[in-house]
């Protein structure tokens, strides 16, 4: 059976569907000022479903962690993988984490057949692959790895702002609130801000 979407030119080309494993990719951390972008990718067990699963974002932090720790147990293999902030600096933002993408897929334990993406661009892969604008509402892998995604970054900035808790990253998670912009202003960049990012790089003038 033919797809309906296919691959970006980068890509291997494959003219057909094939029956087998499918994991679902997503990602956390593409818009924060700090910290790594985290991606995941999860095979789930069709025998042993995850009930509840949705877009991270529409959850709440208790219900992602419940679900995180489900997800885990239930699956039939997952991988979650980052691209630091220098790689972020160095490659740009996209790039950065399309790479993750690809790591969290070759790290899976199981290789599957397929894989579905969340958004519109495609990570470099030996494997049939299809991007889905919105997939971590429609697809359950996507869904679960957008929660796994979200989870694990989530508790990085936790982790990270003991080390640093001037810049308030447990509660911002990185992000550009007028906390964070303050702070900035007021103690310049710590080593996990992105440099390559505008409000950043503004205070590093």
């Amino acid at each position: 059976m033919q797809s309906r979407k296919f691959l970006k030119p980068e890509q291997a080309v494959f003219s057909w569907d094939t029956p087998g494993l499918m994991a679902g990719v997503d990602e956390a951390g593409r818009g924060p000022l700090a910290g790594p972008v985290v991606a995941a990718a999860v095979i789930l067990d069709p025998f042993n479903p995850v009930a509840g699963l949705a877009d991270s974002k529409k959850l709440t932090a208790l219900r992602r962690e419940k679900l995180y720790d489900e997800i885990q147990a239930k699956a039939l293999c997952c991988s979650i993988a980052m691209a630091s902030v220098e790689e972020i600096d160095r490659l740009n933002i996209l790039q950065a984490t399309l790479l993750a993408m690809k790591r969290a897929v070759e790290s899976l334990r199981l290789k599957p057949s397929k894989v579905l993406v969340d958004g519109n661009q495609l990570p470099r892969l030996l494997i049939l692959a299809e991007a889905i604008v919105k997939g971590d509402a429609l697809v359950p892998a996507i869904s679960a790895a957008s929660i796994l995604a979200k989870v694990y970054r989530d508790r990085w900035c936790s982790d990270y702002h003991l080390q640093y808790p001037q810049y308030g990253f447990a509660g911002h998670k990185g992000y550009g609130t007028a906390e964070h912009l303050a702070a900035l202003r007021q103690h310049g960049a710590c080593p996990q801000h992105r440099r390559s990012f505008a409000p950043v790089a503004g205070v590093l003038r």
